[in-house]
């Protein structure tokens, strides 16, 4: 009866819960319950050896996309299926990159390369629309927008945010000024203007940019996206700061220090909306007002559900495809709090379906850093396995390269914890109890950077190049190649688990499960 008693709770242990003192002096005292233990411990070890198959296999073909691509575009299939017709969109700046970025710089460097290559299309495609700067195409081959659908392409100009948000991560971790000079500045001038131009200062000087569909395409055409307007606030000053770093090469481009001034200040007054009944930032103006999506009268076979349901009922309803303002959350986590993250991350759990393969991963890095744990390693389980367990029943059509790309991602700034606002890499790492541990390398401005992490503390050693300084949960110092810096890992906050949508929970990744 005993074992019968404690079975569960010694399964839960197995898989990173504490047990309660009675039993644990059960589990130490009955052999059978320690040899059902021994086993899901050996069960996990292989649920871990799977995961790190699939990051590899993940790694190989988001590198054999990208790596190679010699100033051409990283299609979202890269070159292992029909799907999408071979079709680059914004998946390639904001999830391929900072992969590419960190590991092979050059081969980032080249991505960008082929965005400049196609900027007199952009403009022109601006033009079109009666707006300054460049536009780029939402989806893609050589630089024209092939997307018929406007509310979802010509209307996500966050693709023009997400390109410069690019140019500026790989300049701040290279420090390439040839690129900079030569293609960095004019992408980041060309998008500037185009935010100067869609938007407006209201009769209160808030710079406004209304009608626009950010990353989640169930809803579109909406007013201040607020992960479009931090992503253009991010653009307008990435922008001011090269044209103050190069002059000479901005006066070529026409840009004078009224208009670099013009910048700075639609970034400084940019709209970011608040819903303070509920206290949380709505996606984009009024979406916390929207009617709630009816989930629990939606049948599991109706997901997608833009297979099942018109989009203009998904666009007036509170229901999210895929993350976006939890997008805001990791990519500009620099203008939220703490708390704020916290509460909006637990708001958009609730809405958020997952219909599309981008989700996972971002899902999984917030969940990290307000401290769901173990949620997260169920979404990183999902984004590094998506196509070896076939899990959107789409594989034929080629792989996920996006979301491969992710899996990285949910390793490094997920569990590491890194972050690289502002040109500076801080690392927050933090490991479920289902992974014991954790090591990649970096390349960062010449130097390569190892880091590894366990379940107490992190460590990080120099393999080449100068000092660099980083920061540990807020905690600033140097690495040099002399020896290697060790770091606590301070307790992760405790916060209610938010739920998911009936049926769109992640899988947990557990013996069996």
């Amino acid at each position: 009866m005993s074992c019968e008693r404690y079975a569960g709770a010694i399964v839960e242990h197995a898989l990173g819960a504490d047990l309660a003192p009675d039993a644990r002096t059960h589990l130490e005292t009955c052999g059978v319950c320690r040899g059902r233990f021994d086993e899901q411990q050996r069960a996990m070890q292989a649920l871990d050896a799977e995961l790190q198959q699939a990051l590899r296999f993940a790694l190989f073909h988001a590198l054999q996309a990208g790596a190679r691509g010699e100033q051409r575009a990283i299609a979202a299939k890269g070159l292992t299926g029909p799907g999408y017709n071979g079709h680059a969109f914004w998946d390639t700046e904001t999830f391929v990159l900072p992969l590419l970025t960190y590991t092979i710089p050059e081969a980032a460097r080249d991505a960008l390369r082929w965005r400049h290559a196609t900027l007199d299309l952009a403009r022109e495609r601006a033009n079109q629309l009666g707006l300054a700067g460049a536009a780029f195409p939402w989806r893609t081959i050589a630089g024209h927008e092939c997307s018929s659908y406007w509310p979802a392409g010509t209307a996500a100009f966050h693709v023009n945010a997400d390109i410069a948000d690019a140019v500026g991560r790989y300049q701040a971790a290279s420090g390439d000024e040839r690129f900079e000079r030569e293609a960095g500045l004019e992408l980041l001038v060309e998008t500037a203007r185009l935010w100067r131009s869609l938007g407006h200062h209201d009769a209160e000087g808030r710079f406004r940019i209304d009608g626009v569909t950010g990353p989640d395409e169930y809803s579109a055409v909406a007013d201040n996206n607020v992960y479009t307007n931090l992503m253009a606030q991010r653009n307008l000053r990435l922008a001011a700061d090269a044209v103050e770093r190069h002059p000479d090469r901005a006066a070529q481009l026409g840009v004078d220090s009224e208009e670099a001034a013009g910048w700075r200040d639609a970034a400084a007054a940019i709209v970011v909306p608040y819903d303070e009944k509920l206290g949380v930032h709505p996606q984009a103006e009024a979406f916390t007002e929207h009617q709630p999506w009816d989930f629990a009268s939606t049948a599991p076979d109706q997901y997608p559900l833009l297979l099942h349901f018109p989009y203009f009922d998904l666009y007036r309803k509170q229901v999210v495809k895929q993350a976006d303002l939890v997008l805001a959350l990791h990519l500009r986590g620099d203008a939220f709090s703490a708390e704020a993250k916290a509460s909006d991350f637990a708001y958009y759990e609730a809405l958020t379906v997952r219909d599309s393969s981008l989700s996972a991963c971002t899902q999984a890095v917030v969940a990290v850093e307000v401290g769901h744990l173990e949620l997260a390693y169920d979404y990183f389980g999902e984004a590094a396995l998506i196509d070896l367990d076939n899990l959107e029943h789409n594989t034929r059509d080629g792989l996920h390269i996006a979301s491969l790309a992710g899996a990285w991602i949910v390793a490094v700034a997920g569990f590491g914890g890194m972050r690289d606002h502002d040109g500076a890499l801080t690392f927050a790492p933090r490991l479920p109890q289902r992974l014991n541990r954790l090591a990649f390398g970096l390349c960062f401005r010449g130097r390569r950077l190892k880091v590894e992490v366990d379940q107490r503390q992190a460590r990080y050693s120099l393999r080449q190049g100068e000092p660099l300084q980083i920061a540990h949960h807020g905690e600033t110092f140097d690495v040099t190649g002399a020896e290697a810096v060790t770091r606590t890992i301070p307790t992760a906050p405790a916060r209610d688990l938010p739920g998911q949508p009936p049926g769109r929970a992640p899988v947990r990744r557990r013996p069996g499960g």
